[in-house]
């Protein structure tokens, strides 16, 4: 118990300093680590098997929420294939380069020990970058969706050369996982019948555990992808963003077992930690490449520089092929330790620049010259409002009847925003004017180019946390118009208004208050 108490002790105070510093806990969790390992604190019993789990609970959470088809854009798959081969290259001519220096690691390493370290170095950590998605709740924006797809492809490659790394290539018995598909089919029938919070969560960790890693691990593949898998099989099921918010807590807590982990690996020599400086000089290289690459796919600046600031950095996977090469008897050892010091100070670099991400955005932007919209990819072009005075979040059956009213009672040109894509054409159909978009993403705002007469907002999506979200964005965006919402119970109400909203209605009250001026009017006739 005393070496579980100074690991959370450290762990805690650590986060809480980098966070008292304007950087994300995850950068004080390794610095813990290492100051752990240099005050040769004894390694915690099962740290690593908890930071396994942190990792395959992260990677089934990002099945849960994956479209597959996303996989298929070319923004994904191209730039993907294209960016690894890019990064080998340049990360190979960096290593040659710093050989002559005089690092006796570089001295004595032969031409395949430095490929396969420049491929290595070459992914981006799916734990960083998926964490900075989800501080900033960008997970579902186009160019998060962008950044998740290529970690994903990243991993599927990654997945492939481990294999063959090790030496030893899937079993034929990896050709049976295609009984996935209809064993995923009866754990969802399965699924609808769980009513309890305990047994759905139980169910998700079997799923991810039971069926995605270690059946993966015993066919010869990374029990993480099978993770990954099993999440993606899950994820058409009503309730899989329930699943995923309940397993957040678990996860968030076994990562911070993750980050200490890699402090844990030692401190390098003077040496040692130069060469692993040095290595740094990779980051923007690689940064310009995904950035060039999307805008040549026809995205925004904003989108390209955003998906490339997050990509920018080492991958634990480094780490992973290191280990077994060095264990295989081709590479020396003494590299785990440099690219552990380097992938936390990749870390610590990127968790910087991404605190920065939205203003370096907006610098390049202003200063390259504008983009026609008719080259940008449909999901990516400007929005023209026109003449609408009023926006409607949300158009379910709250907001089309808030449309009607505005439109026909009050005469105001009126606009909805839904972002289902069948509901929305519908709704057009039926002679809404409707835009298709997601009005808790801040790409759509940025986005909407043209909105000089927009004078009231009114949110009426159904949670709560997106009414709170969007009424953020508005006012942090200078919107200073009338923002209406509503809400189920009181302290919504109160969480809205103290968050920016002019006027909050209680959805059960105003329909009380209809009903009983119903009741009585026909009562009285």
């Amino acid at each position: 118990m005393t070496t579980a108490a100074i690991y959370l002790v450290a762990a805690c105070a650590a986060g809480v300093l980098a966070k008292a510093v304007r950087l994300p806990p995850l950068v004080g969790f390794l610095v813990a680590g290492f100051a752990l390992h240099a005050a040769d604190v004894e390694e915690l019993p099962g740290l690593e098997v908890m930071a396994e789990l942190g990792v395959t609970l992260l990677l089934f959470g990002i099945g849960l929420k994956l479209d597959v088809r996303s996989l298929l854009r070319p923004d994904v798959w191209f730039t993907t294939l294209a960016h690894l081969g890019y990064s080998v290259l340049i990360g190979l001519a960096l290593l040659l380069g710093l050989a002559p220096l005089g690092f006796a690691v570089l001295t004595d390493a032969d031409l395949t020990e430095l490929a396969v370290l420049a491929m290595a170095l070459s992914f981006s950590s799916t734990v960083f970058v998926v964490r900075v998605l989800d501080d900033r709740r960008d997970h579902l924006t186009l160019y998060g969706r962008i950044a998740i797809g290529i970690l994903i492809m990243q991993d599927i490659v990654a997945v492939i050369f481990l294999s063959f790394t090790k030496g030893h290539p899937p079993t034929v018995w990896a050709f049976g996982l295609v009984l996935l598909l209809p064993f995923a089919r009866l754990a969802r029938r399965l699924w609808d019948h769980l009513h309890s919070i305990e047994l759905t969560a139980l169910f998700g960790l079997t799923m991810a555990l039971v069926p995605g890693y270690w059946l993966f691990e015993e066919v010869g593949l990374k029990g993480d992808l099978g993770a990954l898998v099993m999440g993606t099989l899950l994820a058409s099921h009503s309730r899989a963003p329930d699943l995923s918010r309940m397993l957040l807590t678990a996860k968030e807590l076994l990562l911070v077992a993750f980050f200490v982990g890699i402090g844990l690996h030692g401190i390098p020599s003077a040496e040692g930690l130069a060469l692993a400086s040095l290595l740094l000089v990779l980051l923007p290289l690689q940064g310009l490449g995904y950035a060039a690459m999307l805008w040549v796919l026809r995205l925004r600046y904003r989108t390209a520089v955003l998906a490339s600031l997050s990509l920018t950095n080492f991958s634990e996977f480094a780490l992973i092929v290191t280990a077994v090469g060095a264990s295989a008897g081709f590479m020396s050892e003494e590299w785990l330790v440099i690219l552990a010091v380097s992938l936390a100070l990749s870390f610590l670099v990127a968790a910087v620049v991404n605190n920065l991400a939205p203003q370096i955005s907006a610098w390049v932007t202003r200063r390259l010259p504008d983009q026609e919209p008719a080259r940008l990819k449909p999901e990516d072009r400007p929005i023209d409002l026109g003449d609408a005075r009023a926006l409607v979040l949300g158009m379910g059956r709250v907001g089309q009847a808030t449309v009607t009213q505005l439109r026909d009672a009050y005469g105001m040109k009126t606009i909805g925003v839904e972002h289902d894509s069948p509901r929305a054409e519908d709704l057009r159909n039926r002679g809404f004017r409707v835009v298709e978009a997601d009005a808790t993403d801040i790409d759509f705002w940025h986005r909407v180019h043209r909105a000089p007469d927009v004078e009231l907002i009114v949110l009426a999506m159904p949670f709560h946390g997106e009414n709170v979200l969007v009424v953020e964005l508005l006012r942090k965006m200078g919107f200073a118009g009338a923002v209406a919402a509503i809400a189920q119970r009181d302290d919504e109400i109160e969480e809205l208004k103290k968050h920016g909203a002019t006027a909050v209605f209680n959805l059960y009250g105003s329909a009380g208050h209809t009903l009983a001026d119903e009741a009585a009017r026909v009562a009285l006739r």
